[in-house]
């Protein structure tokens, strides 16, 4: 019989701020609630190696608490002209997905354009559409704040929506890592 309870974390990564958001979705009462939704802050001025360690600690903290089966993590998006940006995520992001696949979570990997799309109907959603979106499919009473929760808020119930309607938006697995 399928588990009708998941709880599903979304990671917006980042490493002075990393946002997440913890949803508990019932499917046999087609419910989704905001468990906790927060930011994991690194410090700004130490070495890349001990801000990586913050983050492994702060996710760790999270997804522990929580009991977390499935992480959907927002993928690295770059423009050319800041390559050191999307190296530097990489290393954030990596910290993320190691730490979930330590617990064994199922982990989605989802393009920032298919998240907005997901919530608004348009990839190009500005982040206070987004975080008015959030608010508004999670009936949260005040917009979240800050951008990185609404970001790691809409990760994760982009998330929800893959799960329960994969067929409706792009594959989002590791086999894209491999073609």
């Amino acid at each position: 019989m399928a588990r009708n309870v998941h709880i599903v974390c979304g990671l917006d990564p980042g490493l002075r701020i990393t946002g997440y958001g913890v949803l508990r979705v019932d499917n046999g009462e087609d419910t989704v609630q905001v468990v906790d939704a927060g930011v994991i802050r690194c410090s700004t001025h130490e070495s890349l190696a001990l801000r990586l360690a913050e983050l492994a600690a702060g996710v760790d903290e999270v997804l522990d608490e929580h009991d977390v089966d499935t992480v959907a993590v927002e993928q690295i998006y770059s423009h050319y002209q800041r390559p050191r940006t999307a190296i530097l995520m990489a290393h954030a992001r990596g910290v993320l997905l190691l730490e979930a696949a330590r617990r064994e979570c199922r982990i989605l990997h989802l393009p920032s354009t298919t998240v907005k799309r997901h919530l608004t109907g348009s990839g190009r959603a500005s982040k206070e559409q987004m975080q008015a979106a959030v608010a508004n499919a999670l009936s949260l009473d005040a917009l979240p704040e800050p951008p990185d929760v609404a970001d790691a808020l809409a990760v994760a119930l982009c998330a929800v929506g893959v799960m329960q309607h994969p067929a409706r938006i792009a594959p989002v697995n590791d086999d894209l890592l491999t073609q």
